[in-house]
C-alpha cells in the first residue's frame, strides 16, 4: 500500500490539493485491485458525504488520475490510471474484464486496444473495450 506521501506527491503532480478525503480515496482505488464504482467507495467511507466523493472522482478523472469504465452493467466504475497516462486514445488506453460471476472489473492494462481506422469523416474521442467472462479468481473455484 501506498504512504501517505508518496499520495500527496501524486496528487500534487496532477496539480490537486491533497485532502484527507482525496488521500483515503485515492489509498482506496489503488489497493482494490478492481475498478470501483461510486456505491463502493461511499460504503468504505460511509461518514463522507456523496457529493464529496463524486466531486472527488470527477476531480482526478479531469487530472488523469483515474478513468471511468463502463463495464456493461449499467453502473460507472473508476479505476487508477498508469503512471505517466495521459488517457490519449492511441497510447494509453488498454482492455477491461468485467467477471459474469463475481461482478468485478478490472484493468488488462498490458492489452492495448490497438489502433482502429475509422472512415474519412469520423473521428474518434474514447473506446472502451471490455471483455467479458469468468475471471481467474472464480474460474479457479
Amino acid at each position: 500500500m501506498l504512504n501517505t506521501i508518496r499520495v500527496e506527491e501524486n496528487l500534487q503532480a496532477k496539480h490537486i490539493r491533497p485532502t484527507a478525503m482525496r488521500i483515503l480515496v485515492y489509498k482506496l482505488l489503488n489497493s482494490a485491485n478492481k475498478a470501483l464504482a461510486l456505491a463502493d467507495i461511499e460504503h468504505t467511507f460511509s461518514t463522507a458525504e456523496r457529493t464529496t466523493l463524486f466531486r472527488t472522482l470527477k476531480t482526478f478523472e479531469e487530472k488523469g488520475i483515474v478513468h471511468q469504465i463502463q463495464d456493461g452493467t449499467g453502473i460507472t466504475k473508476y479505476a487508477l490510471c498508469e503512471p505517466n497516462c495521459n488517457c490519449e486514445l492511441d497510447r494509453d488506453l488498454h482492455l477491461h474484464f468485467h467477471c459474469t460471476i463475481c461482478d468485478d472489473t478490472v484493468c488488462l492494462t498490458e492489452h492495448k486496444i490497438p489502433h482502429i481506422n475509422l472512415p474519412a469523416g469520423y473521428k474518434a474521442e474514447d473506446a472502451n473495450l471490455v471483455i467479458k467472462g469468468v475471471c481467474d479468481k472464480c474460474n479457479s473455484l
